[in-house]
């Protein structure tokens, strides 16, 4: 998926929820209720959130440059794992102490019908934006991949970032619809202040996937395998070249890969053939996966290889 699309998510994302934060927090100083309270916190982070990927996303489109070599495209991880620990530290920290302190002392909500309509039209507002993005991951993840695989497989933190708040937004609100109704039917404002205990919990278990997921494509991870059979069978295909393997792949960004391959040239080419042959992989790598913004040919001969294959298994095993 391009960077305009997940441009467009993001900003979708942005609008609907400064429209649910507005509506909400109107509703919460009307009416007293900790649950509406805990959701307009929840939809102010998600808006600070989008703000931050915009924000990354702007970074990490820098060129490279002389102390960047390889580009700025992990700058847009960093930001990624900053809105999982704001999402942590904000909105489930807020939520949950507005909900103990209402448990504590429970105050009457001063009007229930506000509240219905406030989670009516945020349940419209968050819906488009949930729609948006869902078409636009749906897209990215083709069809034959389960939605929570793909978001483990994803590099595109924009994309299913703004689809996991957007999922939970929608079960916030049907949390704060439980306990504003609960306290309704009832008569027990602290029902509210479960609600948003439940909505601090949710915020909280939602916080630490994504911060999990985050932190994998920070350190580093692997390009898919099928990216990596592709291009150790474009370098065993050329002539000249006895044998080829992937040492490695890295994700610099969502649509930056650096690769290493190691290639075995057949005994007696010269220099200049070698150099030729190394040029000519690069480009045909390029060429089949635009992605793969670097490439390294490393020259080994098998037998090198096996014993740098084996050192990394040791390593990774101790």
């Amino acid at each position: 998926m391009s960077s305009g699309s997940s441009r467009f998510v993001v900003w979708a994302a942005l609008a609907g929820n400064v429209l649910v934060a507005l509506t909400k927090f109107g509703a919460a100083a009307f009416t007293g209720s900790s649950a509406m309270l805990s959701e307009g916190v929840h939809s102010l982070v998600d808006s600070g959130n989008e703000v931050v990927m915009l924000y990354g996303m702007r970074r990490a489109a820098r060129p490279p440059d002389e102390r960047h070599p390889l580009g700025h495209g992990r700058e847009l991880y960093f930001w990624s794992f900053i809105v999982a620990i704001l999402i942590f530290a904000v909105g489930a920290g807020v939520s949950l102490f507005e909900g103990i302190m209402h448990v504590r002392r429970p105050e009457p909500v001063s009007s229930f019908v506000v509240n219905y309509v406030v989670i009516g039209l945020a349940l419209l507002f968050e819906s488009g934006s949930w729609w948006v993005a869902v078409k636009a991951f749906r897209r990215a993840k083709g069809a034959d991949v389960g939605y929570v695989t793909a978001v483990r497989r994803s590099k595109d933190p924009p994309i299913f970032m703004v689809l996991v708040e957007d999922t939970a937004a929608l079960l916030g609100l049907v949390i704060a619809l439980a306990g504003t109704a609960a306290a309704d039917v009832w008569d027990a404002p602290v029902f509210d202040g479960a609600a948003s205990i439940g909505i601090g919990l949710l915020l909280g278990v939602v916080a630490l996937f994504l911060a999990r997921e985050s932190k994998g494509l920070l350190i580093g991870e692997p390009a898919r395998p099928e990216i990596v059979r592709s291009i150790e069978s474009i370098a065993r295909a050329e002539k000249g070249v006895d044998h080829a393997a992937v040492l490695l792949t890295a994700h610099l960004g969502p649509r930056e890969i650096i690769a290493a391959v190691s290639v075995d040239f057949a005994d007696g080419l010269s220099a200049a053939t070698v150099e030729t042959l190394a040029a000519s992989l690069d480009a045909k790598i390029r060429r089949a996966h635009p992605d793969v913004s670097t490439v390294l040919i490393v020259p080994q001969s098998l037998a090198t290889f096996r014993r740098t294959l084996q050192q990394e298994r040791r390593l990774a095993e101790g």
